[in-house]
């Protein structure tokens, strides 16, 4: 499973987090960007960490470069801009759009991980109903 937003930096990597974190790691998951960003954002890693427990903040920004030769069963794009990018994915990975507007404050980092956690409970069934584990 890949999740990819531009900067790598807010909406992606809450998605990894939430994903691992409500599989309890049986489905494997990362994310990456276009234009990453030099650092998770604090916001990010906060929400992550006082809302749901997860510890992110030792995790950097990845470049889509980084996983372009990996097979995914799912790839998931958070941003129009990042959609625009892709590029081609061994397998042909089932493709999903989540256009999730990119955070701005305390309170919208707040609100972009409830949509996220939201998107990821429909996701879930789909998931484990399946025989083979996504990666």
């Amino acid at each position: 499973m890949l999740f990819a937003c531009t900067g790598n930096s807010a909406r992606s990597p809450i998605a990894e987090a939430l994903l691992r974190h409500r599989t309890g790691g049986r489905v494997e998951a990362v994310s990456a960007g276009s234009r990453p960003r030099s650092r998770l954002h604090p916001e990010a890693v906060a929400v992550l960490s006082e809302r749901y427990g997860i510890d992110v903040g030792d995790r950097r920004p990845r470049h889509l470069d980084t996983v372009a030769g990996h097979r995914f069963d799912y790839v998931i794009s958070l941003c129009d801009k990042v959609r625009e990018v892709f590029p081609d994915f061994p397998g042909q990975p089932r493709r999903l759009h989540w256009s999730i507007p990119e955070p701005a404050t305390g309170a919208g980092f707040v609100r972009t991980a409830q949509e996220i956690e939201a998107r990821v409970h429909y996701l879930l069934p789909i998931l484990t109903s399946s025989q083979e584990v996504p990666s």
